[in-house]
């Protein structure tokens, strides 16, 4: 797959969070955004590849989607007859996907993106965060986990303030949300600790940081990859 960024990141993107929901792909080639969809998972659904449905629908990078939004798909190939003359795709949301389908600890080098409390972690509930939250004070640097390419700044999805989005490879993106003020631009290289922003509260009740890593467009729990809060990681 060419393109892991849903966004999501609906980020979560709305990168894309929750529950399970059923959606039509009728005969006239249109499917209905619900949530938890990325372009990935509707690419699977309906047998249309990731590049055709962001080329259809006029889709740039992060390659976000939004609930309700209608897309052209290739037919309804990628669905399954049901005892009707309907066509259904059950959606499977990110929180579903089995842990055991996650990358392993240690495949890549991350470190942690600022310094404060965890005060909320990642959580595969319904609905759950995708991310952890993590507390601090306003102007605190927020620096990039990983070394890659910024493909995504702005304020444009609700819910996340103003966010930045790195690709480091074609499997991994991180999104950091609620930053005050943001020092890269779209297209530029980062260096991994390199400093991207500073921590606010945009579209947020608090100051904190939104911290996500997307493996393959699913959102998979920091903790389980960052090392020890407070030390570098070891590779």
């Amino acid at each position: 797959m060419k393109h892991p960024i849903r966004l999501f990141l609906c980020l979560f993107i709305g990168l894309v969070l929750a529950g399970c929901s059923g959606n039509k792909s009728g005969s006239d080639g249109v499917y209905t955004v619900k949530r938890g969809d990325t372009l990935y998972k509707i690419s699977r659904m309906t047998g249309t590849s990731v590049r055709d449905l962001a080329s259809m629908n006029g889709i740039s990078p992060p390659y976000t989607i939004e609930i309700g939004q209608r897309l052209k798909v290739k037919g309804s190939s990628g669905t399954k007859k049901s005892s009707g003359s309907s066509r259904t795709a059950k959606v499977t949301p990110s929180s579903a996907v089995p842990q055991s389908s996650w990358p392993p600890v240690g495949q890549r080098c991350w470190r942690w993106p600022t310094s404060g409390k965890v005060v909320m972690p990642y959580s595969t509930a319904d609905g759950g965060n995708k991310g952890i939250d993590i507390a601090g004070s306003r102007g605190q640097p927020i620096y990039a986990s990983g070394a890659g390419k910024v493909v995504y700044v702005g304020n444009q999805l609700r819910g996340y303030g103003n966010l930045i989005m790195i690709k480091h490879s074609e499997d991994y993106i991180t999104a950091y949300a609620h930053n005050d003020k943001m020092m890269v631009n779209n297209g530029q290289s980062v260096k991994i600790g390199q400093q991207i922003a500073t921590m606010g509260s945009s579209d947020a009740d608090s100051v904190k940081l939104h911290f996500q890593i997307r493996y393959r467009a699913t959102a998979i729990d920091p903790l389980r990859y960052l090392p020890p809060q407070g030390s570098k990681p070891k590779c």
